[in-house]
């Protein structure tokens, strides 16, 4: 069985101080809790660039994985301020987030962009967690046809390898409840059935994110992946309780 995936970002929420204590209590949960050790729950925590190299020190000796928040779309050069994906790979970074909708709404992110970071991270052997969402709440169809839509642009030329499809509806992201089980397992079974039959995406994955908390991933059974956490996960106990869930999912 494919392993369950449960992803963190931290987006700008923490200090240095605080995250590193934060990362402190990441690590001691995935070293206890027997699924991830065993891989049968990918855990990957995404943090701000200056708390990437505490985070991989923090995770020495635990299968968690560290991600990135975004990544430029060249590999080298004369690019002031953006970080390069061949270096992200090369301090020890697996994954890199692409494609979120704040990138896109407060950045100007197109999905030709993100089509060209996303082929930036696979050459350099990064797995992309690609963003995927609908703006506005919509019916399930329609909104599993614009995240097909943009899951094929940005994977359009891009190398063969696998990839992360985070569907998080922008309308969902930072609401007090995430979208309706029956809309999320609708979209993501569909994003699922996409992937299979891509060839060229081995061992893909679909995920949650959007208010996603504890109890979410047991209502969504087996039409998901896993989930992608955003503050929910910042207590402790909360990102316990949901690795535990996607522990007992990894063993049906």
């Amino acid at each position: 069985m494919p392993p369950v995936t449960v992803g963190v970002s931290l987006k700008m929420y923490f200090g240095h101080r605080v995250a590193r204590a934060w990362l402190a209590d990441a690590a001691d949960i995935a070293a206890s809790t027997r699924a991830v050790a065993d891989g049968d729950v990918e855990f990957f925590v995404a943090p701000t660039y200056p708390q990437l190299i505490p985070a991989l020190e923090a995770f020495g000796g635990t299968r968690a994985r560290v991600a990135a928040q975004d990544a430029a779309e060249h590999d080298a050069g004369a690019y002031t301020g953006e970080v390069s994906p061949a270096e992200l790979a090369e301090v020890g970074v697996e994954l890199v987030e692409l494609g979120h909708a704040e990138r896109r709404r407060l950045y100007g992110e197109t999905d030709a962009v993100v089509a060209r970071k996303t082929a930036a991270a696979l050459r350099n052997g990064l797995t992309p967690v690609l963003c995927v969402g609908e703006h506005d709440q919509v019916a399930a169809g329609d909104a599993l046809a614009f995240s097909t839509a943009q899951v094929l642009s940005a994977l359009r030329g891009a190398s063969p390898g696998r990839v992360i499809v985070a569907y998080e509806p922008v309308w969902a992201i930072g609401a007090p409840e995430p979208a309706p089980v029956d809309h999320i397992r609708a979209v993501t079974s569909g994003l699922r059935r996409l992937l299979a039959d891509l060839d060229d995406r081995p061992g893909s994955a679909v995920i949650y994110g959007g208010s996603a908390g504890p109890g979410l991933l047991t209502r969504l059974g087996d039409d998901v992946d896993g989930l992608f956490l955003g503050r929910f996960a910042h207590n402790p106990t909360a990102l316990r309780e949901v690795l535990a869930e996607a522990a007992a999912l990894a063993r049906r």
